[in-house]
């Protein structure tokens, strides 16, 4: 709600002020803030940001009461590659070459063919791979025989294409709950050198489909329309649009397909897979208002009104700006504002220092704007609020920028009395060696000093319960610092970001380290997901590692926590003689170069130390290269640099 005009300080009674509460394993929030300079790395990301750029296709299989199974298929090239989930290796396949006008169909050349297996970590799913080579281009049929009585009826097949050219699939928004339209958009993309295309420029999609599957494994599929009707823009524009409805909690999952052409008339066809984890709303905003009152010594209390329904989560992800006005009554932007934070007695406290206030020299009316209220673990927006009035407390006079100097307990809140301790660290200082998502113990402890492994064995956490578990772990020692493998390294940013531990007490050159994080999400996130809704896959799935789900999580994350991690990534090694992968079952789906897990381009936190790239090196064990977590160089270098 937009103020007016300016207005005198409301006279508020004072209110009860709440105490720090903690989560299991006596984690304290910390009440995060910053300057308007943050403003824009803190608020809700544009979904076409975090779209999945497909060179790929997952084509589901169902035989019905046939043992055929037929789908068609263009090769875009002289080979073809492919997986086949399903049937336990014993179904038969054939690729035959669509017959045309004065071509005879023929048989693909017998192709090569192997076992493989597609996941992320102990999580996914054993595929039968072929390979086949010396084909024409062009629309061919793939035929899949299952034996007589097989009870395995249905699969999918992954299908490789030509990476030129791809499938740009992203969001509409992000207000996954229950009764909410969600819509997902479909377009065409292609580079040639650094010039790259999108839209007609890039080819034209002759079919758009949305296959969404409900979180019993049922799903549905609809035709996709570029007709100007929906949110696909305009008519005729080359970007198509689909939607659709959830009605129960849980996780969904939208695949987006289309069969087209490219720029130079070639087949194609492609697949985006986007998991969306869908909630029950739980909470709205319960007054146009927010209300302000004094904490304790230089502290404000924002007080904003919630109702909440039974069973509606214990703490929630907020974040808000602060405003006030110029004497002239124009905009003053104050601070960022948010946390994790707890609902108490109808109202979400958000902690702000009253020194953001005068810095900003800000006077009344005040405002609340671009307010959020998240859950905890997907980060999917519950409640908002554009604009909404903010009542000040009065508040000593204001000063200039330059007189006030911004400290931690500014941006982070006050620090806990049970988190000082003395300079001899009594209880020592650790470092924790984390391993990643549906993973164990990684690194070889012996090559480091005064470390202790956090073991979480073949676990599907979400960051902030992974990182609760770290810091749970973590509070046997006075202080610490963290080397992480794979999503290790999110869980312990969030943890440094969001909650008090011995991170905050730790000394030394570096104070988070991690290899092979997918800060930015992973393609395999989305397709394992739906090859496991059908199948099930161990851990299950992380909406946190997907594209939407890691930008959704950092637009919160504070650039100041970020500088504090420390990342390496890592590739495959290239020789000119051979294809180069780190798996082959991923090479298929990730963009050069990988790790087999994840991309480089998706490994980079911005603002964060990036401590360089190696290749050579492998996600973990069972691919072409050595595991990441082994190079002993590296880990030495880690070791001697580490906080503790």
């Amino acid at each position: 709600m937009a103020m007016h005009a300016r207005a005198a300080l409301l006279s508020i009674a004072c209110l009860a002020v709440p105490v720090a509460w903690a989560q299991p394993g006596g984690l304290v929030p910390k009440q995060l803030s910053g300057p308007p300079e943050e403003f824009a790395a803190v608020r809700a990301p544009d979904p076409a940001d975090a779209a999945i750029l497909s060179k790929s296709a997952l084509l589901p299989v169902e035989f019905g009461e046939s043992d055929l199974w037929r789908g068609r298929l263009p090769v875009e090239g002289a080979q073809a590659r492919l997986l086949v989930f399903g049937g336990a290796g014993r179904w038969q396949l054939e690729l035959q070459q669509d017959a045309r006008a004065g071509v005879p169909a023929r048989q693909a050349p017998s192709g090569r063919a192997g076992r493989s297996w597609l996941g992320i970590e102990a999580a996914g799913r054993p595929a039968r791979r072929y390979e086949f080579e010396g084909l024409e281009g062009g629309e061919w049929t793939l035929q899949l025989r299952a034996a007589p009585g097989d009870a395995e009826r249905r699969g999918y097949v992954l299908v490789e294409g030509d990476a030129r050219t791809r499938l740009a699939s992203w969001q509409s928004h992000r207000r996954q709950l229950v009764g909410e339209r969600i819509g997902l958009t479909a377009l065409l993309t292609s580079e040639d050198g650094d010039r790259a295309r999108s839209g007609h420029d890039a080819g034209a999609i002759v079919e758009a489909s949305l296959r969404v599957i409900d979180p019993d494994g049922a799903a549905r599929t609809w035709p996709m329309a570029d007709d100007g009707r929906g949110a696909d823009g305009a008519a005729g524009d080359g970007l198509y649009a689909g939607a659709f409805v959830p009605d129960r909690p849980g996780t969904w999952i939208a695949q987006v397909t289309i069969r087209g052409r490219d720029d130079r008339g070639n087949p194609v066809l492609r697949s985006a897979e986007h998991v969306l984890p869908v909630l029950e709303r739980g909470l709205r905003i319960a007054d146009d208002r927010a209300v302000a009152t004094a904490a304790e010594p230089g502290r404000l209390s924002i007080a904003v009104p919630v109702a909440l329904d039974r069973g509606a989560p214990s703490r929630y992800r907020v974040t808000g700006e602060v405003w006030g006005s110029d004497d002239a009554g124009n905009p003053v932007p104050v601070a960022w504002v948010g946390g994790m934070v707890a609902p108490e007695g109808g109202r979400l406290p958000i902690g702000l220092d009253a020194r953001w206030v005068q810095r900003a020299g800000a006077l009344p009316p005040f405002e609340l704007r671009a307010l959020r209220i998240e859950d905890p673990d997907h980060f999917v927006p519950l409640a908002a609020a554009a604009r909404m009035p903010l009542a000040l407390p009065s508040l000593p006079p204001a000063k200039s920028a330059a007189a006030v100097a911004i400290d931690d307990t500014m941006r982070m809140g006050p620090r806990p009395a049970t988190l000082r301790v003395a300079d001899d660290k009594a209880n020592g200082g650790r470092l924790l060696l984390v391993h990643g998502y549906c993973s164990a113990g990684v690194w070889p402890e012996q090559q480091f000093a005064s470390a202790s492994s956090f073991i979480d064995a073949h676990q599907n956490r979400s960051h902030d319960q992974f990182a609760q578990l770290l810091g749970a772990f973590g509070a046997g020692w006075d202080s610490f610092g963290t080397v992480a493998h794979s999503q290790g390294g999110a869980a312990a940013l969030h943890l440094y970001a969001y909650y008090w531990s011995g991170l905050d007490n730790a000394s030394g050159a570096r104070l988070m380290q991690s290899v092979g994080t997918p800060y930015q999400g992973t393609n395999l996130s989305g397709i394992i997901a739906t090859i496991g809704s059908w199948f099930g896959v161990a851990c299950g799935s992380n909406s946190n590692m997907t594209y939407s789900g890691a930008s959704a999580w950092l637009a919160g994350v504070p650039g100041w926590a970020r500088a504090q991690v420390n990342y390496h990534t890592t590739s495959f090694s290239t020789a000119w003689y051979r294809w180069d992968y780190c798996h082959m079952a991923s090479d298929l789906v990730l963009d050069d170069p990988e790790d087999g897990t994840v991309e480089r381009a998706s490994g980079q936190l911005p603002g964060a130390i990036n401590r360089g790239h190696a290749t050579g090196q492998c996600h973990t064990t069972g691919m072409r290269d050595p595991a990441q977590y082994l190079d002993a160089g590296r880990n030495a270098t880690m070791n001697a640099n580490a906080a503790r």
